[in-house]
């Protein structure tokens, strides 16, 4: 990747920033000259994140629950006092819990749409006025190929994520004469510690070793891999640098062909 700092002047706010995909996107931003909020709900990881970043730029932090209204706003208040408008959300932050359907139970279901789905809504709902009125801006949704596909026992997961890239489809069409863009990315298995309890939790409950885990994931990708975090970054990044004006309402697949 050039160092053209081509995002230089634009204020990035990243949820879920304090590592995995978060973090190398924020990297990736950063690194093109973007001021950076990093958004999450443990300071102390955010902060030794934004260690790494102030090489590039400038770095704030901000403790949120994306899933309530009132800690947003005030994360989002604290981010525009600090670097100015928003210009730039990728609407990070997720949790994936997995129950066979007929023991997800309400609470379960109800964490998975507030944090899945509700913390887009409540985050794109902060920055989406001062975008229109600057007349310039990117959401960027990163949901994952459960919101393109069904995978078996994450039934609440699945909808929250296919309602995320339904919620991309009709802001991108709002604001699409507004110079605004709107788009999901996708990804598939990817190297991150959520992956990780995942291959865990395989192991616990089948009794299988780490690889055999690992395979049961990996097989999804016809590459037989797990995506990495900085692929999924690139392609952010790619919706952000000129020249992807062209690009809204998208769902963009990383995933090693999983999804055509």
């Amino acid at each position: 990747m050039t160092h053209s700092r081509a995002l230089s002047g634009k204020h990035a706010v990243i949820t879920g920033g304090g590592r995995g995909i978060g973090a190398a996107i924020a990297h990736s931003l950063a690194e093109q000259g973007a001021a950076v909020t990093l958004m999450g709900r443990t300071l102390p990881r955010l902060e030794q994140q934004a260690e790494e970043l102030r090489a590039f730029s400038q770095v704030h932090c901000e403790a949120v629950d994306v899933a309530q209204a009132d800690s947003v706003a005030a994360a989002f208040a604290a981010a525009q006092a600090r670097l100015g408008p928003v210009d730039i959300l990728v609407n990070n932050a997720g949790q994936a819990l997995s129950a066979p359907f007929v023991k997800t139970d309400p609470a379960l279901w109800q964490q998975m749409l507030d944090v899945n789905l509700t913390g887009v809504f409540l985050g794109t709902r902060a920055v989406l006025p001062g975008m229109l009125a600057a007349g310039w801006g990117r959401v960027i949704n990163i949901t994952s190929t459960a919101g393109q596909k069904g995978y078996p026992y994450v039934s609440a997961y699945c909808a929250a994520k296919h309602g995320v890239i339904g919620l991309t489809r009709a802001l991108a069409l709002e604001t699409a004469r507004k110079n605004v863009t709107v788009n999901a990315v996708c990804p598939g298995y990817t190297d991150t510690d959520i992956v990780r309890d995942s291959v865990s939790n395989i192991q616990a409950k089948t009794g299988r070793s780490e690889a055999e885990a690992l395979a049961e994931l990996t097989r999804f990708n016809p590459q037989g891999r797990l995506v990495q975090p900085r692929e999924v970054a690139n392609a952010v990044l790619w919706l952000c640098l000129p020249g992807s004006e062209a690009i809204t309402g998208q769902s963009i697949s990383v995933a090693g062909g999983e999804v055509m």
